[in-house]
């Protein structure tokens, strides 16, 4: 016999029942109203209100089956899941391709943050933990992509969506279970529970929202590929209804509610209010006056499923008291842009192999009781499994199939201790120009799942023990001066080894080639790049030399790169013939007497111009001839001529 407990705001239900035949059968079922508020959105804040109603609810079971109840199965409220979305952004190694492990690590580190931002914006100091997440959105180089992984780039985005549930929720069920002598057999959360029953497996791999409309909230699961994805919830229901009801025919709020719920099964309503006064409305006019209301809701749940799905779904269930709700499904599927046939209100009827021998539960409000019923007859292990992490036990909730990558999520690992960290880059500045090196990638995280190696997607069971040794860092790059300059980079000119790189420094002064160079270095030297170059630094003329280099003659612009050869001849200059400058030779006083005049017509005058003759003084009188006639000093002197000049 299974005994469950689906404690709900304004009421706790319980339920006995068993497996026959593959057939789950509903035996006994026992209901409670809480006197006064003990809960709020699904949260106990008066535990031994709780308490006492949970006592009553089992001493009715109690009594119709004769024995004590000492297991009971339950579920936690959707409506205290909090939902947050946040993004991530980090820069990437462009050189390295994108793979799943991180995009793994990132996700964690996405959740993380989202748990710390919305534990900061609550008003009250409450942990939390993660029950699911989805991404909705990866980002490379700011632009949209759809599936990172092979990828490269600079920078990479996510934004993720994640629900979490306040640890206080299952610690204070744990607390009120204790105090009423009952043991928690089994625990899961009440969307989960209601898709159970209300969304078949078959049908999971589908995009359904599942809405459960309550007296005070919405809440709203969606799923996708046979997991839920999201969830979220709305503060308006079916209590806003009942309140425009109310407000509108003079009704107290009891009365109200009975109206609503018979108004989509009943044309005409018969009522009287707070004053006496009987009524009889057809229930098409009532709808009609309290339509705004109704909207009010079908707006917000619909507003909800677009924020966590972010389109809308292919369908939508509804369950839950507040679904039977008058023109409720047909607004939401305005809302959603959806055929009306796609907004259905699932009731008990759609329950598979389900028998009942009680009328106490029924209707769309009866889905998440049988649902806790289903899951805690088929499930041999609860929702809710503990498993240790680096020597520390935690428990997590089962809504998916768990990996490892959720339980670190579950302690705080920081998912930055799963990447391999490059050791430290240096940076070096050679003949001004900035130049990075970059050190060695490290060893990746280790992960052991019970003694075996794992990884991030390894999936978890009850009991599990995983070690993860987080990732190592890198060596800093190991640069020596010859590392980046070509030392042996010679070239051998007539037999003589010449190295192209000069006057190397570094900070100023020569060192050593094994120089291991450090941050912010300064390295400077020179470069024998072409013929010119190599002029210069041998101090030589190309004009007066012939160059070749590897065998082929050169010039001044040719590269020094690839040569190995060079040969450097020095131009033979040829004499120029002696030129004999024009004149003649003449027999003067007896001796012969080379006239080099530089022209070639002289006259007799021209003589004085070449002998050593003082006329300034008179010595006597001056004898002058010309072949032995007495000259005339405009004669022509030719080549042979004799000429006489003296003092007689």
């Amino acid at each position: 016999m299974i005994f469950v407990l689906d404690i709900g705001t304004r009421s706790i239900a319980g339920l006995l029942g068993t497996l026959q035949n593959e057939k789950i059968m509903i035996h006994h079922a026992a209901i409670e109203f809480h006197s006064k508020r003990v809960m709020y959105d699904g949260q106990i804040h008066d535990i031994e209100g709780v308490v006492e109603v949970v006592k009553k609810v089992k001493a009715k079971l109690e009594e119709k089956i004769g024995f004590p109840l000492k297991e009971v199965s339950i579920a936690a409220a959707g409506r205290a899941l909090k939902t947050y979305q946040t993004s991530l952004e980090r820069e990437l190694d462009e050189l390295k391709e994108i793979d799943r492990h991180f995009i793994s690590s990132i996700e964690i580190e996405g959740i993380q943050q989202a748990q710390k931002e919305l534990e900061k914006h609550q008003e009250e100091a409450t942990n939390y933990f993660c029950v699911g997440h989805t991404v909705i959105n990866y980002y490379l180089n700011d632009g949209l992509i759809t599936n990172p992984i092979g990828h490269k780039g600079r920078k990479f985005k996510i934004d993720i969506l994640a629900t979490f549930l306040p640890r206080i929720v299952i610690d204070s069920l744990y607390t009120v279970m204790e105090k009423a002598a009952l043991e928690v057999g089994y625990l899961t959360l009440e969307p989960i529970a209601a898709i159970e029953v209300a969304v078949p497996e078959n049908m999971r791999l589908l995009n359904i929202a599942l809405v459960d409309i309550g007296a005070g909230t919405s809440d709203i699961a969606i799923t996708r590929d046979g997991t839920v994805t999201a969830y979220g919830m709305t503060s308006t229901a079916g209590d806003e209804i009942t309140e425009a009801l109310a407000k509108t025919y003079l009704l107290d709020f009891d009365s109200a509610e009975k109206i609503k719920c018979t108004l989509c099964s009943e044309e005409e309503q018969k009522f009287t209010d707070i004053v006496g006064i009987s009524h009889e409305v057809k229930s098409k006019d009532i709808a009609d006056k309290i339509q705004p209301a109704i909207e009010v809701v079908a707006k917000d749940i619909a507003e909800s499923i677009l924020e966590q799905n972010g389109k809308s779904p292919s369908v939508v269930f509804l369950i839950g008291g507040g679904s039977q709700s008058p023109r409720l499904s047909e607004l939401i599927a305005d809302y959603l842009q959806l055929p009306k046939e796609r907004v259905v209100i699932r009731s008990m009827e759609i329950i598979q192999n389900l028998q009942l021998d009680t009328a106490i539960i029924n209707g769309p409000e009866g889905i998440t009781p049988i649902g806790i019923m289903v899951k805690a007859i088929k499930n041999k292990q609860t929702d809710f499994i503990e498993v240790e992490v680096n020597r520390k036990t935690i428990k997590i909730f089962k809504t998916k199939r768990l990996k490892v990558s959720d339980s670190l999520v579950a302690i705080g690992f920081n998912p930055r201790d799963l990447i391999p960290k490059k050791g430290e880059k240096i940076k070096v500045h050679i003949n001004g120009e900035e130049k990075l090196f970059f050190g060695e990638y490290g060893e990746p995280a280790k992960i052991l799942v019970n003694g075996k190696t794992a990884h991030l997607d390894t999936m978890l069971e009850n009991n599990d023990v995983i070690i993860i040794n987080p990732a190592t860092e890198g060596k800093k790059p190991n640069i020596s001066l010859k590392d980046i300059i070509e030392l042996n980079n010679t070239i051998s000119v007539n037999d003589k080894t010449i190295h192209r790189y000069k006057d190397i420094k570094v900070n100023g002064h020569q060192v050593n080639p094994n120089y291991k160079l450090q941050h912010e270095d300064q390295v400077e030297y020179t470069i024998l790049t072409n013929l010119q170059d190599l002029c210069d630094s041998l101090d030589i003329s190309f004009q007066d030399h012939d160059i070749y280099l590897n065998g082929e003659k050169g010039n001044l612009h040719t590269k020094l790169d690839g040569i190995k050869q060079i040969i450097i001849d020095k131009k033979i200059k040829e004499e120029a013939p002696v030129l004999e400058e024009p004149g003649i030779e003449v027999i003067y006083n007896g001796e012969p007497l080379k006239i080099n005049a530089g022209k070639k017509d002289l006259i007799f005058v021209d003589i004085f111009n070449y002998i050593d003759f003082d006329r300034t003084r008179v010595q006597g009188r001056l004898v002058i001839k010309h072949n032995g006639n007495t000259a005339n000093y405009t004669d022509a002197l030719k080549d042979g001529d004799e000429v006489w000049v003296y003092w007689d």
